[in-house]
């Protein structure tokens, strides 16, 4: 039996244990930082504070303890969320060698760095362990609790090291989880974090009331500023028009799971954001650190993402949604080809 361990036990951490115990052909162990939820999955076989109702096959096996979690396994796959990647990964990488196989299945940039989680993952354990792991990227449209109970989705693997995409996608794949692989390791991570900043605007023009029109223009212009983005930073533009990229795009803006857009929904209601993250009780919306990172690599890269701009002058700088989304439409005219 493969032997996976999962770190990290929020929605989407648990959604994989489960997905992958399902197979039947694993031995998973689930690292757990919160004592509350180790109890919860231990004693009833759910994570009723992350992912409430799906139970948890026998196969996995929870555990508060990283060395618990690493030993002798053969996939590593990150799972907590981005601005705890870093320090995560230390505290792991101890426990890492040469072969193990490590994906990233956190959407987000780290803000101090501008890196994507791969980067991250590769900085921290080339800095301790003096060697280059292998790592790869998983992304695509996938709301934890609809893979945790079986509907059908695809997402994405995205690795320059095709034998390890090749594994993880044998490893990962079944009946009702289908995966794809991908070497465009930029355009796939940039698409999987940067989508989030997209869906808070989108969830702002339900709060603020609008319709259809409003939600698509948006998400049409938003995938341009991401594409804009990801092509400078060395991604595809065919990319963008994937799993990772505009697939999850449209999940995310649309979908009634989706966290971002529930934040983006309650400030266009007028509420303020302390207040909103108070009320989601843990959960991590990604786009709210995402904002400023994806803006500081913007300008970095020179390149123009508007909404995202107007998205961190809401989050960060106390601007009303309504004056926003004025901002946006007043803009300069100019030719939709070229993005």
């Amino acid at each position: 039996m493969s032997r996976i361990s999962v770190i990290g036990a929020g929605a989407w951490g648990t959604a994989l244990s489960i997905l992958l115990g399902r197979k039947g052909t694993h031995h998973i162990s689930l690292w757990v930082h919160e004592p509350s939820v180790l109890e919860s999955i231990r004693i009833h076989r759910v994570n009723e504070s992350f992912l409430p109702g799906q139970s948890i096959p026998d196969c996995v096996s929870p555990t508060g303890s990283l060395d618990q979690a690493l030993r002798d396994v053969e996939i590593v796959v990150n799972a907590v969320p981005s601005q705890h990647c870093r320090t995560i990964v230390e505290q792991a990488s101890e426990y890492l060698h040469r072969d193990t196989l490590l994906v990233s299945a956190t959407k987000g940039l780290e803000n101090d760095s501008l890196m994507r989680m791969t980067e991250v993952i590769r900085r921290v354990v080339e800095e301790r362990r003096k060697f280059e792991p292998r790592t790869a990227a998983l992304s695509g449209p996938s709301f934890a609790a609809e893979v945790a109970r079986g509907d059908p989705t695809a997402i994405t693997i995205a690795s320059k090291d095709g034998a390890l995409a090749e594994t993880v996608q044998r490893e990962f794949s079944g009946p009702r989880f289908r995966v794809y692989t991908n070497d465009d390791v930029v355009g796939v991570e940039l698409g999987g974090a940067l989508k989030n900043v997209i869906a808070i605007a989108a969830g702002i023009c339900d709060g603020l009331g609008l319709g259809h029109n409003s939600v698509s223009a948006l998400i049409t212009r938003g995938l341009a500023e991401i594409t804009r983005l990801a092509v400078a930073c060395g991604g595809r533009r065919e990319t963008m028009a994937g799993l990772a990229g505009l697939g999850d795009l449209v999940l995310t803006c649309t979908g009634g799971l989706s966290r971002n857009r529930r934040v983006g929904v309650e400030l266009g209601r007028g509420h303020k954001l302390p207040a909103i993250i108070a009320g989601m009780h843990g959960m991590v919306a990604e786009g709210v650190s995402t904002t400023e990172a994806a803006v500081g690599l913007a300008r970095a890269q020179n390149v123009e993402m508007p909404i995202a701009e107007q998205m961190h002058a809401i989050l960060h700088q106390g601007k009303s949604p309504a004056d926003a989304i004025q901002d946006l439409m007043a803009r300069t005219a100019r030719s939709e080809i070229g993005l």
